[in-house]
């Protein structure tokens, strides 16, 4: 398997340097690009075809949802997961509705933080526990459970609704004593079964038919 080609887009010159060499040094992981903020990342994306990209909100000049957006209309098929210290509903809400594949807060430990980007690139949606609750918070009016409509077996259900809550594939396959492959396979179900082909569009559908127990965190 080829390492996953990844950039980051970050103005804080310290944090930057220190990704650079956390996430460069990962074997299973191609860095191929580290920049301040989003004035070119028309020609960087095109350019390097990045697998994913770790984007950061508040830079300069152009921030990470201008980036978000035209990352998407450029090359649909590259992850992108907003790496912030913002948890305000707004920007969290924004991100995800314009295509963001994860939500993570800057204080994520470096381990957490190499995992989501492995696991975004197998179709999870990796969020920090506490953005998770928002998201799913805002979903509590939400239309009544329609779960049935689905088909989705007990199995299925608990393994979107912790996709959902912003688990890893790991962490799901750790607490339902399962192998990570079997996380995998039951996943590639419930995606035919929902018609959707990645985890967002999962929990997105999840979320608006009420299919998670949002007291169970």
């Amino acid at each position: 398997m080829e390492p996953i080609k990844l950039i980051i887009y970050e103005d804080r010159t310290d944090l930057r340097s220190s990704l650079e060499l956390m996430l460069g040094g990962m074997s299973d992981l191609f860095l191929c690009g580290a920049f301040s903020n989003c004035k070119n990342v028309d020609k960087e994306v095109s350019a390097l075809k990045p697998d994913v990209v770790l984007m950061d909100i508040n830079m300069p000049e152009y921030d990470g949802l201008y980036g978000l957006t035209r990352i998407k209309d450029i090359r649909p098929a590259t992850e992108v997961i907003m790496f912030t210290v913002f948890q305000d509903d707004e920007k969290i809400y924004k991100s995800l509705e314009a295509g963001a594949s994860g939500y993570l807060l800057k204080d994520t430990p470096p381990l957490k933080l190499y995992e989501a980007i492995k696991d975004v690139i197998l179709g999870g949606a990796p969020m920090t526990p506490g953005i998770a609750r928002r998201v799913l918070e805002r979903f509590k009016k939400a239309p009544a459970d329609r779960s049935s409509e689905f088909n989705l077996s007990k199995r299925e259900t608990e393994i979107v609704s912790l996709l959902a809550k912003g688990y890893t594939y790991k962490k799901i396959a750790s607490d339902c004593f399962i192998s990570i492959d079997t996380v995998r396979g039951h996943l590639k179900n419930i995606y035919a079964k929902l018609q959707v082909n990645s985890g967002r569009e999962a929990v997105a559908i999840v979320l608006k038919n009420k299919m998670v127990d949002l007291d169970d965190q």
